[in-house]
């Protein structure tokens, strides 16, 4: 008996982007496994109060030292991603109605942690664009009047490149506007679908644009096929929209599903890419093989308003 294919929305696009990496996982990106009081009492209240954290749903390497630190990123509208990025963990699918009461549990988490710098970011909603922005919009407002003196980082998907929900997230003034670029312009269609290049700067520069007070943040993650000089490039494009913070990562395959890891990146490369970066004009760049959007985030963001 013939079965019918899977449809477009259900596949994942599987393109070799160079060799495949066969050596064991160097030293320097073993993570230490999650521990602590801390932790579990975060996994707990998360848990109680039915709320997602993109720490787990992305196989963050970092969530142990974070969550230890009382720091973590909760993920808005669910779990359920409408893409199919290439290098991404997070479950696809057809998500679920929006929650309109997510905003108020996720401000009672972060009172409850006693946190003072929050980060928000989302599943993409290409199904309810301006519902998402929102979502975004609500959370900012129910933190600061749960938490008044709790900054507020949102990590926003693109929404489809529409101008409406950017400006319903600026309107809300979080302290810090995430977006991240994540790979080099030839790589677009293998590491993000359905995103485009121009559609990412264009956000990031009209994010300064519309709200100059606003710090702005992107990052790029390496070891998936890009060259060196495509990324000098990508740094040369995020400064020039004005970009404060700029993080650079290393790529993990998350599962045999996933892209290829094409190499690691030692140490002293992540160093040489921090001070090339720097020459664009970015505040701050946090540039290592652990790093990851949210990692240090308070720290960047300290530098970045001074």
């Amino acid at each position: 008996m013939s079965t019918s294919p899977m449809p477009p929305e259900q596949q994942l696009i599987q393109i070799d982007l160079g060799p495949k990496v066969r050596e064991p996982k160097p030293s320097w990106l073993k993570a230490k496994a999650p521990t602590g009081e801390n932790f579990h009492n975060l996994k707990k209240l998360a848990r109680g109060l039915g709320l997602h954290t993109v720490c787990e749903s992305a196989q963050c390497p970092n969530i142990g030292e974070c969550w230890n630190h009382h720091t973590a990123t909760f993920m808005l509208l669910g779990d359920i991603c409408t893409r199919r990025c290439g290098f991404c963990a997070v479950p696809k699918g057809r998500p679920l109605a929006i929650d309109w009461d997510e905003p108020r549990r996720v401000a009672e988490a972060v009172a409850t942690l006693g946190i003072k710098h929050a980060v928000v970011t989302s599943v993409n909603r290409d199904d309810d664009n301006v519902g998402g922005a929102r979502i975004f919009a609500e959370t900012i407002a129910q933190i600061r009047e749960l938490v008044p003196d709790c900054r507020v980082e949102v990590l926003i998907p693109d929404f489809q490149g529409l101008e409406k929900p950017l400006r319903i997230v600026l309107e809300a003034k979080p302290h810090v506007l995430n977006h991240n670029t994540e790979t080099v312009p030839r790589l677009y269609r293998a590491v993000r679908s359905g995103a485009r290049y121009k559609r990412t700067l264009d956000l990031l520069a009209n994010s300064k644009k519309w709200d100059p007070a606003v710090v702005t943040k992107s990052g790029v993650m390496v070891g998936i096929g890009e060259e060196t000089v495509e990324l000098i490039e990508v740094f040369r494009d995020l400064g020039a929209c004005g970009v404060d913070i700029l993080t650079i990562g290393q790529y993990l395959r998350p599962s045999k599903d996933h892209l290829p890891m094409t190499r690691y990146y030692p140490p002293d490369e992540f160093v040489s890419l921090k001070e090339q970066a720097l020459q664009f004009g970015f505040k701050h760049v946090e540039s290592g093989p652990m790093v990851r959007s949210s990692y240090h985030a308070h720290e960047q963001a300290n530098v970045a308003a001074q």
